[in-house]
């Protein structure tokens, strides 16, 4: 017998397995946001959004720090007071309804924060914008629509609630 062929699966299987353990380790978990966007993508929103010349969910803009802003046209529904959790979701997702219930119920507990969720496949523009690979995703809003957090995949509930404090500091 060859000790080439189950060394190499071995190694592939250990490879894989490593991976594996990272990936899932990352998904979601929130992440700081605030990266300057891309300059001349930002200017042009900002402009945009400055001359009243955008287009339906177009008024996206860029912060003084670089920071994406969301207002109550790019999300369809109104900012909450304090945070706004701001939710991409697909019909046939799984994680999403679990990730409904976890964003609906920390919504109601805190005062002044608001759950949007948004289908995706409807509103394309808006995710290509923001680059939202899968759903779902949570974005965290401050009280002025920055985006301050940003999570893939099914956050946990106590990860949300850390999220949102974050936003209203």
């Amino acid at each position: 017998m060859d000790p080439v062929g189950p060394t190499v699966l071995a190694a592939t299987l250990a490879t894989a397995t490593v991976l594996g353990l990272l990936w899932r380790r990352g998904q979601g978990r929130f992440r700081e946001q605030g990266r300057p966007a891309a300059p001349a993508a930002a200017a042009a929103t900002a402009a945009a959004a400055d001359t009243g010349t955008a287009g339906k969910g177009a008024a996206m803009a860029a912060d003084t720090d670089g920071s994406t802003v969301l207002g109550a046209r790019d999300i369809g529904a109104g900012l909450g007071e304090r945070a706004t959790l701001v939710q991409f979701s697909s019909a046939f997702c799984q994680p999403c309804r679990a990730t409904r219930r976890v964003l609906e119920e920390v919504s109601g507990m805190v005062e002044g924060v608001a759950h949007v969720e948004i289908d995706a496949e409807a509103h394309l523009d808006l995710v290509r914008r923001l680059n939202i690979m899968r759903t779902p995703t949570v974005l965290v809003l401050d009280g002025r629509g920055a985006v301050v957090r940003r999570a893939s995949g099914q956050p946990r509930k106590a990860d949300v609630i850390a999220a949102i404090g974050a936003a209203v500091a």
